[in-house]
């Protein structure tokens, strides 16, 4: 398809730079029905029945943004994909100037090897350290690697680390949040368990390539980024027992939804599965675990926006954003939400 099927123009004033606060305050626009309406996010439980699952994602954002030395001269990387216990590739800048056998250093006593160089300002690194220890390095010396679109004059706030992080965050990994699940409280969850809503969670590792926009003119050109995502046996048994009872499988965010379909297999029950996915969902894609959708507003020409339009129709889902932004809805990581439900075939 064409990419500029997905482009729309959003005023710079309706990207969000802070959350909602409480989260749960954020503005919901309902398009679970065959019109739309303006709720808030508070209004989810009432929005769900009994017996549906709700399924959320539990990576956790690590402080991936790190300012460094290459010799005298300074670096800045935002780590976007582990490839191993110490190896990650990153972004860099300046990157002209490194070079495979470079040493850069962070906060005095965090060290890596620029052991491969690619294009595009992506480097890899080797740190000298892996596991719990880099973890406890970055938590020391990195900051929350907030999306280029979050532009303030005093640059990044004092909650951030705690803002960027949903309430189900458990997994290091992800160098990016999974934007959905940063509207849900302990309020609002006990509030969906007492509608009779089951809850099962999975993982997946969102990647820097999220805010990426596709810059191919036809979708069949764009090669999608992977990301490592799992389905625990637990969560699958969840799914199989509500489709049984009848219940609907919710997808709090995109990520959520990628997950799942990566590990459906046609017609059948989603079994438990883990791996690196590359799933890229355009218009015409048959939905195979999903009925329903939680999510944020998305990027113009972003593979996001093409997701949400492959679930619930493009023609729709342009229709919801025009009014979305008439109506004053924030757009983006830090904005409001919309639920989706899904387009039958």
């Amino acid at each position: 398809m064409r990419v500029d099927l997905f482009d729309y123009h959003l005023p710079e004033e309706r990207i969000a730079r802070f959350p909602a606060r409480p989260r749960d305050s954020a503005r919901l626009l309902d398009l679970s029905g065959s019109g739309l309406a303006d709720r808030t996010v508070a209004d989810l439980p009432d929005l769900l029945r009994p017996g549906d699952l709700l399924v959320a994602n539990d990576t956790r954002v690590i402080p991936a943004r790190l300012e460094g030395r290459r010799g005298e001269a300074r670096v800045e990387v935002t780590l976007h994909k582990r490839d191993g216990d110490r190896v990650w590739r990153a972004f860099a800048r300046p990157a002209k100037k490194l070079r495979p056998g470079d040493r850069l250093t962070f906060g005095g006593d965090l060290a890596a090897e620029v052991s491969a160089k690619g294009e595009a300002g992506e480097v890899e690194l080797t740190f000298d350290r892996g596991g719990p220890a880099l973890m406890a390095a970055l938590e020391a010396h990195g900051r929350m690697p907030l999306p280029p679109y979050i532009k303030r004059r005093g640059g990044e706030a004092e909650h951030d680390a705690s803002d960027y992080q949903t309430v189900f965050a458990a997994r290091d990994g992800a160098v990016a949040a999974p934007t959905a699940g940063l509207h849900f409280t302990p309020d609002l969850l006990a509030r969906i368990e007492g509608r009779g809503v089951r809850r099962a969670l999975v993982t997946l590792h969102v990647g820097a390539g999220t805010f990426l926009p596709v810059k191919v003119e036809d979708t069949d050109d764009h090669v999608m980024h992977s990301e490592w995502g799992e389905v625990s046996a637990q969560t699958a048994a969840a799914i199989a027992e509500t489709r049984t009872a009848g219940g609907r499988i919710v997808a709090a965010g995109t990520t959520s939804l990628r997950v799942l379909e990566a590990a459906a297999r046609g017609d059948g029950p989603v079994p438990a599965w883990s791996g690196e996915t590359d799933l890229f969902i355009t218009p015409g894609y048959r939905f195979k675990a999903v009925d329903m959708l939680l999510t944020n507003f998305h990027l113009p020409r972003s593979t996001l926006l093409m997701m949400v339009s492959a679930f619930a129709g493009r023609e729709r889902i342009l229709a919801a954003y025009d009014h979305a932004i008439a109506a004053g809805y924030r757009f983006f990581s830090y904005g409001d939400a919309c639920l989706l439900a899904r387009e039958e075939a």
